[in-house]
């Protein structure tokens, strides 16, 4: 598209006086085989007025010459006439929101997403395409909309928060999971959830691997996606219309104890329900429904009654945390973190075991 120049674009008339040059036939004699008046053949040859689809049918007649290749011409010149003016008529405001999102074309570009062009323009209209969206500067009435809900009053950028969630989409399309109801998908998923716990126990190039597995097992598609300033979010979790469940997570606090509870609290919004809307997860959201996700992830993470009995004990040092921890199959830093949140731990207390995750 790049090196289409207005000149290149044939209006079919030009196509139409070279079949009358080879023919040796006059604009008048055409006008007489047609039935239109000699004004209108000679709009059409110098390219003022266009062919209509009832002219291409009189050219058939005239010339022997389907419609069809008339109307195919027209229609080529339509579009590359369209695409020559909205590739030169991009606005200020999508070429500065392109531009804005230089982090995120990037990442997009990397897993070839999307192909990469020339130039500006021409990655504007192939993003108009990934984003399923006519003009760049309509996303932030979409995501305020119905059709993009954002839980949270949090500050974000509308621009980069959407884009997050597509490239979330990508990531989970190349992802193959088992077909199963919601319901099976729900019943597997609260059995392999001690399993899923046991994963913090690894390093983090293995447990990703593992939670796809265990995820995919029960028909939802698990993503780590990178975190992007502007975007300020934990996890999301949307069931598509075609009952394509995705849950997306980030690293972006890089602390353990955050990932997997988080983790856990998504799974508690597809258990409930949650995810025939999307929900995005930002780093400071309450409503009933969160806070029912989190009593959910708290439990599974640390079972309720034996967490009782160790803050009772009011023995919180290192040993203990890390006996503790091992009977509950999980990683000391998700119990110090834990103590730290319910405030029996300062912030600062233990910050060597608070294991820390590479951001994507």
């Amino acid at each position: 598209m790049s090196g289409l120049s207005r000149e290149m674009i044939i209006h079919p008339g030009e196509t139409l006086r070279e079949v009358l040059e080879e023919r040796n036939m006059s604009q008048q004699e055409l006008a007489i085989r047609t039935g239109v008046t000699p004004k209108h053949i000679s709009t059409v040859l110098n390219e003022e007025k266009n062919i209509s689809v009832s002219f291409a049918k009189k050219l058939e007649y005239a010339l022997n010459i389907d419609a069809e290749f008339w109307i195919g011409l027209q229609a080529l010149y339509d579009r590359e006439l369209f695409e020559f003016d909205e590739l030169h008529n991009i606005s200020t405001e999508d070429i500065s929101i392109c531009k804005k999102l230089k982090d995120e074309i990037t990442f997009i570009y990397q897993n070839e997403f999307i192909p990469k062009f020339d130039t500006l323009e021409e990655q504007i209209l192939e993003l108009r395409k990934y984003f399923n969206i006519s003009e760049l500067k309509a996303i932030p009435s979409l995501v305020s909309s119905g059709a993009f809900r954002a839980q949270t009053s949090a500050n974000y950028d509308p621009y980069v928060l959407f884009a997050w969630q597509r490239i979330c989409e990508s990531l989970s399309e190349r992802i193959k999971t088992e077909e199963l109801s919601q319901a099976n998908q729900i019943t597997k998923l609260i059995e392999i959830c001690p399993k899923i716990k046991e994963l913090s126990l690894l390093p983090q190039e293995q447990f990703i691997t593992k939670l796809q597995e265990y995820f995919s097992s029960c028909g939802i598609a698990f993503v780590i996606a990178p975190s992007f300033k502007g975007a300020p979010v934990q996890g999301y979790i949307k069931t598509a219309q075609d009952g394509k469940t995705t849950i997306c997570m980030t690293f972006r606090q890089k602390r353990a104890d955050i990932f997997w509870f988080t983790l856990f609290h998504e799974i508690a919004h597809f258990i409930n329900g949650d995810s025939k809307q999307m929900f995005i997860d930002f780093e400071s959201t309450e409503n009933s429904r969160e806070l029912r996700a989190d009593l959910f992830a708290q439990n599974s993470l640390i079972e309720k009654e034996a967490y009782q009995n160790f803050v009772n004990e009011q023995n919180f040092s290192l040993n203990s945390i890390k006996e503790f921890s091992k009977k509950q199959n999980i990683l000391p830093a998700i119990l110090i973190g834990r103590l730290q949140k319910d405030a029996y731990l300062k912030w600062s207390d233990y910050p060597e075991q608070i294991a820390k995750y590479e951001n994507l």
